[in-house]
């Protein structure tokens, strides 16, 4: 056999899987090791900046000269490091130290997404339970949350059957086969990394958000392009609104979230969330209330008005339709067809 025919056999031979598998298995470790010595130098580092922000603010870190020093400190990181140290994430640094004094007792396993769902649990005994369990039994960031918020602890003590109790978290979370560095947003922040838009979305998303983006820019009716997949932070919980536009003529931000499949009430009150987030935090002086728009492939009319409030005006965009696209202009931009179509591309 010449060389030409061995090469073109090769994908299908079984020392070709091999071969995969094993580099597979290098790349994994060797992104594991990565991951886990970032996560550890960010949690020493996030342990020692809280307890210089205690003791350079003292008990009160809300109090005034608490609150010049902590603004103080914050432009300057944020200036020099970017937004990983903000008003809010500086306060979690002080909380962490308080709430882990001892930096010894500090599990080098756990990351600092671990530490950001420990610092919820107000019982000291529960707290150190999770944290030794946790690194134990090597639970991802998603398995701990999920163990807090089912009272794993609770349920543990007043089981008779600890193990199945204890092994049932393989079941309702599955550990990921491994963590991705790249989309950890925060080590993003604390690399100082700006997060790919794409990272959140798949194929079919992508494209059908470029095209949604591309068509209300030559819709000529006020859009002006914010940001794509925009991040925040609610204690602990990423969020990413699919795309965000200001609309010069409406005097408001417009923020449309996609959904490829039926729409549920958590969508629209994730929606919602979102509308009220800006409201609050992004809202300029003279602008006019920001307006939510949920685009699906299907939804039921009665359980949009049985989640929403009845005076609605937010949502959905009643108010300002005429100047935003029309709802059999959206249906004929993203209709089921074309969804079908882009799934090809």
């Amino acid at each position: 056999m010449d060389e030409l025919t061995k090469r073109e056999n090769l994908p299908d031979s079984p020392q070709s899987e091999d071969a995969y598998r094993s580099i597979r298995g290098y790349v994994i470790e060797a992104q594991g090791q990565v991951y886990a010595a970032v996560n550890a130098a960010m949690v020493t580092a996030y342990w020692k900046i809280g307890k210089s922000i205690f003791e350079a603010c003292g008990e009160n870190d809300r109090a005034a000269y608490g609150k010049q020093v902590l603004k103080y400190i914050s432009e300057r990181l944020t200036e020099e490091f970017g937004k990983g140290f903000n008003l809010r994430n500086l306060r979690y640094m002080r909380q962490f130290y308080l709430t882990f004094p001892n930096v010894n007792a500090l599990r080098s396993e756990l990351s600092w997404t671990h530490y950001r769902s420990l610092m919820k649990v107000t019982d000291e005994k529960a707290r150190t339970f999770y944290m030794e369990e946790c690194a134990k039994a090597g639970w991802s960031s998603r398995q701990l949350e999920r163990q807090i918020n089912t009272m794993f602890y609770q349920r543990l003590l007043a089981s008779r059957d600890k193990e199945s109790v204890a092994a049932e978290i393989q079941t309702t979370e599955p550990k990921p086969e491994y963590e991705q560095i790249i989309k950890d947003p925060y080590v993003l922040e604390f690399l100082d990394l700006p997060a790919n838009e794409h990272f959140y979305e798949s194929n079919v998303e992508q494209a059908l958000i470029d095209h949604l983006q591309k068509f209300l820019l030559e819709l000529g009716r006020g859009f002006s392009f914010v940001a794509r997949q925009k991040h925040f932070n609610v204690d602990g919980q990423h969020f990413y609104i699919d795309l965000v536009f200001y609309n010069y003529i409406l005097k408001c931000f417009v923020l449309i979230d996609l959904k490829t499949g039926l729409l549920t009430h958590q969508d629209i009150g994730q929606m919602q969330m979102y509308v009220n987030y800006y409201t609050r935090y992004q809202m300029n002086e003279g602008d006019n209330p920001p307006v939510g728009l949920l685009l699906c492939a299907q939804k039921s009319d009665t359980l949009v008005r049985l989640t929403l409030p009845e005076d609605n005006r937010q949502i959905y965009a009643a108010k300002y339709m005429p100047y935003l696209p029309t709802e059999e202009e959206l249906k004929r931009e993203l209709n089921l067809e074309d969804f079908e179509k882009l799934e090809n591309l």
